[in-house]
């Protein structure tokens, strides 16, 4: 039998395409051959069904999109010789509609184990036992052991962290999300990954520059001296308000800072914003994967660190994190039910991180849904054809389809609702209807905090062959956790310089824009 790189190679083949182009081919392939290693027989289905398990299928079932069934019969179980081995962590409360479509196309680019810090929805007994039926996948619940474990964990008694400790809602979040990820560098370590990446389940990898469409191919090209790779997002940008699949409705993004020219940020920065506090709605700093080592220690949600060194760290041109940020009317309706904070400018200043985040909660609290939905439309939804154009091509906004095209392949494929139907069997009628009322709601992180992580082995890191970079750094320290920063803003030394340039050239600032 021929290994799955094989499969991944053909897959790169149809999928892979070089960052900043827009791939619009990708909805036109309509081979059907299998990749050599799928098995000739489909997976098993149940023709009985009951109404939660309706409920869990409706989005994750068969749709009348474009797709190849390439998927079907692949079990996504890789070889275990298979390197660089990369595995994701993340904390989420979300449902199967959002979850699995996450963990299965993340599968396909490479990713083998994933670390699910769960609560709410996702810890309830129905999903969480589809979850642990999916190979690669560890559940972790937030259990009364778990929280005395992480009491005694080192972080409390350091400062990097410190800000972050005892204030509620997204503060509360990130220190809970540093906790997981301390715990799961051990699990990774001992699990004999190579890679860790803290993702959370709105977020997609998007591996551009990578010669195949492959996590795996783009991290086995780092060179092994690099100890943390960072990937700039890009933040979804909706052109309806009645988005029910991000992953498979939305194809419109807006380019990081990082990858777009200075002159084309600050040139368009206005037009971009639409009247919002920043360029992106949510954050701007991107995520990363860490090369699995002595001393690693997380360093808030967005990056990693070392207890014994300054990381050298590298950020890649063209991949990028895909955020699906406000990418559902429902994600900002839901917002009144995320914090217990009063709806005011003050009070949302010590529950919120970022300026949207707090807009967002006072209007999800304080009107009606009619206008909830108008402020949605104004604020989120790009409704103006003429903007859309003219920001597409400037490179401020760009088409990704290929996150859509696996996704509905694996939906076509069966891949979902075989997993939920094999569930479904295992449970009885009345253990499922139960679940659909029975969450798992976390207490409060308490104040002494994962033991002292173990040292990890000697590892045997892989050749690696030189990438090109926009940076690299090896001397500044990360002293302090990095919270979800905002893009930068308007530079105006920087409109200043530009404006003179101009006049000196003999132009002005907005003939040059026309």
């Amino acid at each position: 039998m021929r290994s799955p790189s094989h499969a991944m190679a053909a897959l790169g083949f149809v999928l892979q395409w070089r960052g900043g182009l827009d791939d619009p081919t990708m909805l036109l392939w309509a081979d059907h051959t299998r990749f050599p290693e799928m098995e000739a027989t489909a997976l098993a289905r149940s023709s009985s069904s009951s109404s939660s398990f309706s409920e869990c299928t409706g989005t994750l079932g068969r749709s009348s999109f474009p797709s190849f069934p390439y998927y079907r019969g692949w079990k996504f179980d890789y070889e275990s010789n298979l390197r660089p081995k990369i595995c994701i962590t993340t904390s989420t409360s979300a449902g199967l509609d959002q979850i699995l479509p996450w963990i299965f196309y993340h599968k396909v680019i490479g990713v083998m184990t994933f670390f699910l810090f769960v609560e709410g929805k996702a810890a309830s007994p129905y999903v969480s036992k589809v979850l642990e039926s999916v190979s690669g996948v560890q559940v972790i619940y937030r259990t009364r052991e778990l929280e005395e474990q992480q009491g005694n964990s080192r972080i409390w008694n350091e400062t990097w962290l410190a800000s972050f400790f005892y204030k509620p809602c997204n503060y509360e979040l990130f220190v809970k999300q540093s906790l997981n990820m301390e715990m799961a560098i051990v699990m990774a370590r001992d699990a004999d990954m190579d890679w860790i990446i803290h993702l959370d389940t709105d977020e997609l990898i998007h591996p551009a520059g990578a010669r195949e469409y492959s996590l795996r191919q783009l991290l086995s090209e780092v060179d092994g001296n690099v100890d943390m790779v960072v990937f700039p997002n890009y933040e979804s940008s909706v052109e309806r308000d009645d988005i029910k699949e991000p992953f498979s409705e939305v194809s419109m993004f807006k380019r990081n800072y990082d990858h777009l020219p200075k002159e084309t940020y600050f040139g368009f920065y206005k037009e971009a914003t639409r009247g919002n506090p920043n360029y992106f709605l949510t954050y701007g700093n991107g995520k990363s994967a860490a090369r699995i080592q002595d001393h690693l220690r997380p360093n808030g949600a967005h990056r990693w660190h070392n207890y014994m060194k300054t990381p050298k760290e590298i950020k890649l041109e063209e991949a990028a994190v895909l955020h699906y940020t406000y990418a559902k009317f429902s994600d900002l309706a839901s917002r009144r039910n995320r914090c217990g904070c009063k709806p005011t400018k003050e009070d949302v200043k010590k529950c919120f991180m970022l300026e949207f985040d707090r807009a967002a909660f006072i209007i999800a609290s304080t009107t009606t849904e009619e206008e909830m939905r108008q402020w949605y439309r104004e604020h989120i939804v790009w409704t103006d054809k003429n903007l859309k154009l003219k920001l597409l091509r400037k490179g401020i906004l760009t088409r990704i389809y290929s996150p859509t095209v696996i996704i509905q392949a694996l939906r076509e494929s069966g891949v979902f609702t075989s997993i939920i139907e094999s569930t479904r069997e295992a449970l009885s009628k009345d253990q499922i209807l139960s679940a659909t009322d029975i969450s798992n709601s976390s207490s409060a992180i308490k104040d002494h905090a994962i033991s002292s992580s173990r040292k990890l082995g000697n590892r045997k890191e892989s050749q690696a062959t030189a990438r090109k970079v926009f940076q690299i750094s090896g001397t500044a320290s990360h002293s302090l956790a990095v919270p979800p920063l905002s893009p930068p803003g308007i530079d105006f030394s920087w409109l200043i310089f530009n404006n003179i340039h101009l006049i000196l050239k003999g132009e002005t600032f907005g003939k040059r824009r026309s």
